[in-house]
């Protein structure tokens, strides 16, 4: 199989899932956290000093919410913010909001889709740390709208301190989020980022100084944006837009269009841009605009 291919289904047999009283939102998860037993239990057997690391973060757990409230209580614990508190907090949320377990699935999918590199759901729920820092967010953003901010906030210090990943816990995000890296990721506090969005390493949705109110950028639908990318200010970044690496963007974006450059100026230029078919969120190609915006070689 190519690297990266997902394939479906598992060779592994599975009681089947009763039409009757599972939602497909329920069947997917249930599908997802098979296939990640299934390769923990594998890895396990393969690499025999992972399997005590492997059963105590997943085998032992009876459903996804449970594996991913442990790892990451374990995660963003401290001497004194313990992993019991963090694990009973995490877990009543994920259980409470079906939602967010679905958005959880979404964003293992995105990354089992879209990056090479991930070999495996179990991969990404236990090394991840785009992804660990995405779900622990959810947590922060639903205390956060429950005016739990005092907690929120101190959470998010914790995603910041462990993942170099800081997002404001008022931000608020789709489902199929793919941090890939994530290393130095900042979302500002009003900005909003859409479903099946990839954003690479070192991109910060900010503001332009300090200025209260609505902020912060707003991500469409099925957009790129590459690594060490600037966006800042209430600007929107239409639906499928892409956004190169290193670019600063200050104002909108329309739709299917590709912003480069510092400042960004749009391919094709702004009355006639280059407009893509393509879903760039998802099919991750960063470069394929410069054959018809430059003649840059090595």
């Amino acid at each position: 199989m190519p690297a990266g291919e997902l394939c479906y289904p598992s060779p592994i047999s599975y009681p089947p899932i009763s039409q009757a009283t599972e939602t497909p939102m329920e069947e997917d998860e249930a599908w997802v956290w098979a296939q990640i037993k299934a390769e923990a239990r594998r890895d396990a057997e393969l690499e025999p000093a992972l399997a005590s690391y492997l059963y105590s973060t997943i085998l032992s757990h009876s459903s996804l919410e449970r594996s991913l409230s442990f790892h990451l209580g374990n995660k963003l614990c401290s001497s004194t913010l313990l992993s019991t508190l963090l694990y009973d907090l995490f877990l009543n949320t994920f259980s409470s909001d079906p939602s967010l377990r679905a958005a959880a699935v979404a964003d293992l999918r995105a990354a089992r889709v879209r990056d090479p590199a991930c070999v495996s759901f179990s991969h990404c729920l236990l090394n991840y740390k785009g992804f660990l820092a995405c779900q622990a967010h959810r947590v922060a953003h639903k205390l956060w709208n429950q005016s739990r901010r005092p907690l929120a906030l101190a959470l998010q210090s914790r995603i910041s301190d462990v993942f170099a990943v800081d997002i404001h816990p008022a931000a608020k995000m789709g489902k199929g989020i793919l941090f890939d890296h994530a290393t130095g990721v900042v979302v500002g506090e009003t900005a909003v980022i859409g479903n099946n969005v990839s954003i690479l390493h070192h991109v910060t949705l900010g503001g332009t100084g300090k200025a209260c109110g609505d902020r912060h950028p707003k991500i469409g639908d099925g957009v790129l944006i590459g690594a060490g990318a600037t966006i800042l200010g209430n600007v929107k970044i239409g639906e499928g837009a892409k956004i190169g690496a290193g670019s600063v963007v200050l104002i909108d974006v329309p739709p299917r269009t590709t912003a480069v450059g510092n400042p960004a100026r749009l391919v094709g230029g702004k009355d006639k841009p280059s407009r893509h078919e393509e879903i760039p969120g998802e099919s991750m190609d960063h470069t394929s605009f410069i054959s018809e915006w430059s003649d840059y070689i090595i």
